[in-house]
């Protein structure tokens, strides 16, 4: 169990720094000196990364197990299956992993708990992606300090308060009852990597001192820079009433000479614009959006098909995360099987259980007609090759005659 905190506290800082990106809590970093330090209290908030995680996070609905022999589609829904399901995804998507808890409740019934990637760990069998041994807190203080802790082996889950063993409970689950939700994982990340790349950081970073320099220059550009040549030495002049006046006074001199005003050029803000939407392009290429995403608006609105073509990019990668997560939740079933029914099934007695998720793009009335033109010349040349599952995860619509 120390060798799991120890596991943990090295990744935590990674992760509550991908959080802060999310929550939009960052800070830019100055490079130079050159803004004014009475100017250097201005800040510059900028939500891109909460942007990319939330338009991959939205897309990703999971509908229910197909050929769910085990009744896996009834705990989850006993366990509010609609947030447990999003909050699991969203949590993965920012930290690269989430967790999911699996304990008793006073009936013996199984219940599920998400908890994020800086607050739980363990080591990880790479054949099933189960825990061989897992550490979680589950509470914490007003001061960020664990008081209740679980420490996650096979048949067998203690509970620790405040450092000390409270609770030793036995199970039938072969597996720890932490269960990771992954996203993207290869062999050398097992765990994952987080929709927040580096290069989504560095990128928001630079936007951040342009959205900053552009707000310090608005300063200078609201009120232009004039200047006054061949003022008399004895002449009165207040800076200030001249920088708020509508209207300067300036009298000849006892030989009859006056004082020549100016304005130097006022400065153009078209730089910052420029800049900016060039990072815009850049996070777009990085994370599969496109500028309309992020508020750069380039076209028209697009149809159903024209928003599809723009975001393959992001189609791809949410294909891949329905993939991944859902043989987490398929996991997750699985060893809620074992404590409901109070037996150490075996993992492969479940492979005919399937995650089904939601079309990715809801289709429009136009593309609905074409589907189903589709459909029926399919059907027509092998009957019965598309039933109504296929149908609901082309169009996301359930028939009736099901219920």
């Amino acid at each position: 169990m120390q060798y799991l905190k120890r596991k943990l506290n090295s990744k935590k800082a990674r992760v509550l720094t991908r959080y802060r990106y999310y929550e939009m809590k960052n800070s830019a970093n100055d490079l130079s000196d050159i803004i004014p330090d009475r100017l250097k209290w201005l800040s510059a908030v900028l939500g891109w990364c909460a942007k990319s995680v939330d338009t991959l996070a939205d897309r990703l609905a999971f509908d229910a197990f197909a050929n769910d022999e085990f009744y896996f589609n009834e705990i989850f829904r006993l366990n509010n299956a609609d947030i447990l399901f999003d909050s699991a995804v969203l949590s993965s998507l920012i930290s690269s992993c989430s967790f999911i808890y699996i304990g008793k409740d006073g009936d013996g019934y199984p219940f599920l708990q998400v908890i994020d990637g800086s607050n739980a760990t363990g080591n990880i069998d790479p054949v099933t992606d189960l825990l061989t041994e897992g550490y979680a807190v589950l509470e914490k203080d007003e001061f960020d300090k664990p008081i209740l802790e679980a420490h996650f082996k096979p048949y067998q889950t203690d509970y620790y308060q405040n450092g000390k063993i409270i609770d030793s409970t036995r199970h039938s689950a072969p597996y720890a009852l932490l269960v990771p939700i992954i996203n993207r994982p290869d062999a050398k990340r097992p765990f994952g990597h987080s929709r927040i790349s580096r290069t989504c950081m560095s990128i928001t970073q630079s936007a951040m001192r342009t959205l900053r320099r552009s707000e310090v220059s608005a300063e200078f550009y609201s009120v232009p820079q004039k200047y006054v040549l061949g003022l008399s030495e004895d002449a009165e002049f207040n800076n200030k009433k001249a920088t708020l006046s509508a209207f300067l006074d300036f009298r000849k001199d006892e030989d009859g000479d006056k004082p020549s005003v100016g304005q130097f050029q006022q400065q153009s803000m078209t730089p910052y614009v420029e800049q900016l939407k060039m990072l815009a392009s850049i996070f777009a290429g990085e994370t599969g959006l496109t500028l309309d995403d992020l508020g750069f608006s380039t076209s028209n609105p697009a149809s159903s098909e024209a928003i599809k073509a723009s975001h393959e990019n992001l189609r791809l990668t949410a294909r891949k995360a329905q993939r991944s997560f859902g043989t987490g939740f398929l996991n997750a079933g699985y060893l809620a099987a074992c404590i409901r029914d109070n037996i150490g099934y075996e993992r492969k007695a479940f492979c005919n259980v399937k995650p089904v998720w939601l079309p990715i793009f809801e289709p429009d009335a136009s593309t609905l007609g074409v589907i189903g033109d589709a459909i029926l010349k399919i059907n027509q040349a092998a009957p019965g090759f598309l039933g109504a599952g296929n149908i609901k995860q082309l169009t996301g619509l359930e028939s009736d005659s099901d219920e």
